[in-house]
């Protein structure tokens, strides 16, 4: 089991809580679970992204897509087999699946589309403007002081 010492990182920042959550999500995912079915996450904007997950055999009825807070999670059902069918040799799979992506904050999914057996699910980052940097003045206190003694003559 891997161990991650992130005391350096809590010394200087503020608000990483969740950090420590993630790494422990990430470390408990099995290695042989995360390669069926395999997927690719693009940039594919500034602030939008695109999940493709390759779902070869599986209807948009067999497939799930759940945003749960800061988890997209996404499922795939496996068909019942056709009657009568012999396989000579079965290389596509069609078992069921679960597959979790941990979302940043302020990222939502936007729409999900499957075309040539991809899905493929947008996302964006939208920071409200309340979350956006913002530029903070800096008063001496004397200064800010004799302002107010001024600003109230005036009135």
């Amino acid at each position: 089991m891997r161990t991650f010492d992130l005391s350096p990182l809590f010394r200087s920042t503020v608000g990483f809580d969740r950090l420590g959550e993630l790494m422990e999500f990430v470390s408990r995912n099995d290695d042989a679970s995360a390669s069926y079915p395999p997927y690719n996450i693009e940039k594919v904007g500034e602030d939008a992204y695109r999940v493709s997950i390759a779902v070869a055999g599986f209807a948009p009825e067999d497939l799930e897509i759940t945003a749960h807070g800061s988890v997209l999670t996404v499922t795939g059902r496996a068909k019942k087999e056709a009657e009568g069918v012999k396989y000579l040799h079965r290389g596509i799979a069609g078992r069921a699946f679960q597959r979790q992506f941990q979302l940043a904050e302020h990222v939502k999914v936007t729409s999900a589309n499957q075309d040539n057996g991809i899905l493929h699910i947008e996302l964006v980052r939208d920071v409200p403007e309340a979350a956006r940097p913002r530029r903070i003045e800096i008063n001496l206190v004397g200064q800010t002081q004799q302002h107010l003694i001024d600003s109230a003559k005036a009135a």
